[in-house]
């Protein structure tokens, strides 16, 4: 909204100007008789009052959309970059494009954010214009046109031309006051985009496995992610629910259950009947031509076979439910099946287009740039893989209407699938200037031997066993600590639950997701480090402090409402500069999708509260008689003569509850940071006893 109320006062500008030069031209004409009026001057007359019509329209439109926003968190990166690149385009207007870095500062001495566009601008004005002006010329020239604002207190030159920027406090203090009267609200989105999101995956008749464990654990949380940021987000499970080898487990199914049409087959372990049909199929001919007929009356739908093929399936989703249910995912679940219609659009589709070749029977589709071709239709028919992802692609932005695809699959199909997205793009189906489709790949996960993850006896790690293992350790650790001496029965297992899957998702997120990692329940369940078990630590004891002094959030509301607060102390300032670059890390994994960003912040939040609490003090209690109270609230806060004890500057009104209100408040309603994370779960009692 703001650039477009830019662009038009430019444009109003332009021809106000205009106007001015042809008034100007129609009275130096008539002082030699030329009394007419430009044809001209009215064009732009009329042209004008448009554009000022259309100028306040916008302005009031801007007024609306900020009074909406008022109680979201400020980007101050975002503002920053405003800032600068208003400046740069001052100093230097005939750049185009000019190269715009703004990043926090890495140490205090260097202020709070950085400007390092300096040295990009020389390099283009070597290149472009053959003019050879130094870094600090640049930057010099810069600071000299930044803009009036209300965030920046003063900009120093540094090194080379480096620009550092130190923030008002005035302006910090007050984010911090709104967000603590309005909680934790993401900056606002704009349009409400709708993103589709494909993950987990697993194929029917076969156990989820520890290469489930990432797909599973990323995509819900970045389901989680952009619902918290206000997008309509759809949860889709790509199941290989579909495919010849059902034919061998339905032919399978019909000889060892030859009732099941009435009686429903207690087929107990799939895993086990999978591997005995596989078997069968690689060792009897006549069974092996039978499933192939199977596959037939199948494809045909055929309603024996329908019901044999339901079946499976169900029994099937029961166990994945299972997994599902322990890592709190949620999911709609739209197989390779629910594509099976639309394939013979696909493939008439690029034949009409003129992609399509045949070979040896098959029809292909190459797309540029990539050597190996697309089969959509095989030899005797059928068709593939390729021609179901082609059918969820389109079907997904077709139908969904998605502004944002995301695809939540391991590394190992980056080629297929950024094959299958050029030849969407190819046939016109989005343009990527418009729809963004990304693949968000993962590397696999590794045991303790840096070798992939194994059992004992070289099979692949069942996931239900993977968690059942986690909760074995963490009753371990709970009971080492004797958290079963204090705890009920029940109290025990919410703990060693949240504990558990806490853990085990937290130790995939905070690894770069493009990474292969080590699976370590030792390190996991450390309490030292980045770790689900540090973040739940340091969370109860931020817990503790507000239970202890015995304030509400209408309290703390109260205060930031009707005082000042000051940030003195360095660790209460750096703990507010924290808090508030929130919605800069939630743009960036907006962006890039790497979530392991949101779980280094939080490490470091919880890591920079650490430091405030041991310079600054919170609550104070009475020796005698034990009573506690908050420190600073029982005074002005904006009077520093009232905020000293004991030689350590005192935090404002319970600075500190800024940070419980970060975690907790948006927690009541499922809408907070460390649920992004997807990690805290852990029910109050069981915090106070972690």
């Amino acid at each position: 909204m703001e650039p477009r109320v830019a662009e038009a006062v430019a444009r109003l500008g332009r021809q106000e100007n205009e106007i001015k030069l042809l008034t100007a031209e129609i009275e130096r004409l008539k002082n030699f008789g030329c009394l007419g009026i430009s044809p001209s001057l009215e064009g732009l007359r009329d042209e004008n009052a448009k554009l000022k019509y259309r100028l306040n329209f916008l302005r009031k439109s801007l007024q609306e959309e900020r009074s909406k926003t008022a109680k979201s968190m400020i980007n101050i990166n975002s503002c920053l970059q405003e800032v600068f690149g208003a400046a740069i385009q001052a100093a230097y207007p005939d750049l185009e494009n000019p190269p715009l870095v703004v990043t926090p500062s890495q140490q205090p001495k260097f202020g709070d954010y950085q400007c390092n566009s300096a040295m990009g601008i020389t390099q283009i004005l070597l290149k472009t214009k053959e003019q050879k002006v130094s870094p600090r010329e640049i930057a010099e020239k810069i600071t000299k046109n930044i803009p009036a604002n209300e965030c920046i207190e003063k900009v120093e030159i540094a090194g080379p031309g480096f620009i550092n920027v130190h923030l008002r406090k005035d302006f910090v203090s007050k984010q911090l006051s709104s967000l603590l009267m309005n909680g934790v609200q993401p900056p606002a989105v704009g349009k409400r985009k709708k993103v589709v999101v494909d993950f987990s995956s697993p194929n029917i008749a076969k156990e989820m496995h520890v290469g489930h464990l990432r797909s599973t654990i990323i995509g819900e949380s970045m389901c989680r992610l952009f619902e918290f940021a206000g997008y309509d987000v759809l949860r889709l499970n790509h199941l290989g629910d579909w495919g010849t080898q059902f034919g061998m487990l339905i032919a399978h199914l019909q000889d060892k259950f030859p009732d099941y049409l009435t009686v429903s087959p207690p087929i107990g372990d799939l895993q086990a009947f999978y591997k005995e049909s596989k078997r069968r199929f690689d060792t009897e001919e006549e069974f092996k031509k039978r499933a192939y007929q199977c596959v037939v009356l199948l494809q045909s739908k055929n309603p024996d076979f329908i019901k044999a093929w339901e079946l499976i399936c169900d029994v099937s989703r029961k166990e994945f439910q299972k997994i599902y249910n322990c890592l709190d995912i949620t999911l709609i679940e739209r197989g390779e099946s629910f594509y099976q219609e639309m394939m013979k659009d696909i493939v008439k589709e690029f034949e009409d287009k003129g992609f399509v070749q045949v070979d040896d029977g098959r029809k292909i589709v190459f797309v540029p740039g990539f050597p190996v071709p697309l089969t959509i239709m095989k030899s005797d028919g059928g068709y593939t893989y390729d021609t179901s992802d082609l059918a969820a692609l389109r079907h997904r932005l077709r139908e969904e209407k998605a502004d944002i695809l995301i695809y939540v699959v391991d590394s190992g199909q980056s080629v297929h699938l950024q094959t299958v997205f050029a030849a969407g793009q190819m046939i016109g189906w989005y343009d990527p200037k418009v729809t963004r489709v990304t693949h968000a790949a993962f590397g696999v996960v590794l045991g303790e031997d840096k070798k992939k993850f194994k059992t004992r006896s070289g099979d692949t790690v069942r996931l239900i066993d993977l968690l059942e293992e986690g909760l074995k350790r963490a009753m371990d650790k709970l009971k080492d600590k004797e958290r079963d001496k204090v705890l009920t029965a029940e109290e025990l297992r919410a703990a060693q639950t949240s504990v558990a899957f806490g853990c085990i998702k937290y130790a995939d997120l905070s690894h770069n997701r493009l990474n292969d990692y080590v699976f370590s329940f030792d390190k996991m369940l450390d309490d030292r480090g980045n770790t689900a078990a540090y973040l739940l630590y340091a969370f109860t004891r931020i817990r503790a402090i507000a239970r202890l002094a015995n304030i509400d959030e209408e309290m703390l509301r109260k205060a930031a409402r009707e005082e000042v607060l000051i940030l003195d102390h360095e660790k209460e300032w750096k703990l507010g500069k924290c808090i508030l670059r929130f919605p800069e890390i939630l743009q960036k994994i907006l962006e890039d999708l790497l979530l392991h960003t949101l779980c280094d912040y939080l490490y470091e939040l919880a890591t920079t509260f650490t430091e405030f609490y041991d310079n600054c003090y919170c609550v104070e209690k009475d020796r005698q008689s034990g009573e506690c109270w908050p420190v600073g609230l029982h005074v002005p806060w904006h009077k520093p003569e009232h905020r000293q004890c004991t030689g350590c500057f005192l935090v404002p009104g319970g600075l500190v509850l800024h940070y419980q209100l970060l975690q907790s408040k948006c927690w009541e309603d499922g809408r907070q940071l460390a649920q992004l994370c997807h990690l805290l779960s852990v029910s109050r009692k069981v915090e106070q006893e972690l």
